[in-house]
């Protein structure tokens, strides 16, 4: 949807108006503050869109559909811009990352099962939950595998599955020590699990920076070099360029338009 309408943007001078795509992020955010339009913040969310985009695509294949987790982490996206202050400094994306991660990893525990688990699987679990307490009242003992396939006319293979399944529904805690025969410590639970190497996110992330870059000239590259690594304004930038800082900030969505561009081919 394109924002066409004017906004002021110096109250001192009620006459002055400019339209909401000429005004830089920063202007944005400080109108937003104080008289939190609508309208201001569909723009700012259609500017930063496409973090909940790039995050969301983190958690595909983790049990939930890719859109239910787009639609959490825009979600977060507009409680971020909500709670932003420009005054103190920070990078917008800086302050929305963790804020939208958060409210995805909130939506997966809210959501119970940690990995999807098939609809007849999860059925047969809550069943098996409850031929347990029949059949221990009926046999006097804990019931066998065979017991419980027989009772349910399953197969013990399903049993199993479902059984093994069903450890899922509560994840277990990192914290969870085992007694370590032999030692004088315990091991505990995320001592045995591997983690993530951070470099591989690096690398992953530097070499599409660098390919993307490939596809931008050379006036585009320096606004970025600038922007984005010097960590220069829009006017130090349109002043090095002899050009108008509405012009950096037309070069910058063309930027970031290019970015999702290359970045959605590598998700194909």
């Amino acid at each position: 949807m394109t924002i066409s309408q004017n906004i002021k943007i110096d109250p001192s001078d009620p006459t002055r108006q400019l339209p909401l795509d000429a005004l830089s992020d920063k202007e944005l955010f400080l109108v937003y503050q104080t008289n939190r339009d609508v309208k201001i913040r569909n723009e700012l969310v259609k500017r930063y869109l496409f973090i909940a985009e790039i995050l969301s695509r983190k958690y595909i294949n983790k049990g939930i559909e890719y859109e239910d987790i787009y639609q959490v982490a825009s979600l977060g996206l507009i409680f971020a811009i909500e709670r932003f202050d420009v005054d103190r400094g920070y990078e917008f994306s800086s302050f929305a990352t963790p804020t939208i991660i958060g409210e995805i990893k909130k939506y997966f525990r809210d959501k119970g099962w940690s990995i999807r688990v098939p609809r007849r699987i999860q059925e047969l679990s809550k069943k098996i939950n409850t031929t347990k307490s029949i059949l221990q009242q009926d046999l006097q003992r804990t019931p066998k595998i065979k017991d419980i396939a027989e009772y349910l006319h399953c197969t013990e293979e399903e049993i199993i599955e479902a059984m093994e399944a069903n450890q899922v529904y509560t994840p277990k805690s990192l914290d969870l020590t085992y007694d370590n025969e032999g030692e004088d410590k315990d091991i505990q639970f995320m001592d045995l699990i591997g983690e993530t190497d951070k470099m591989f996110d690096f690398i992953e992330n530097r070499d599409f920076i660098l390919q993307a870059m490939e596809k931008l000239n050379q006036v585009e590259k320096k606004v970025l070099k600038d922007r984005f690594f010097d960590n220069q304004t829009q006017m130090q930038v349109a002043m090095s360029l002899s050009v108008s800082q509405m012009t950096v900030s037309r070069m910058e969505k063309k930027i970031i338009e290019k970015f999702k561009k290359e970045f959605k081919k590598t998700m194909q």
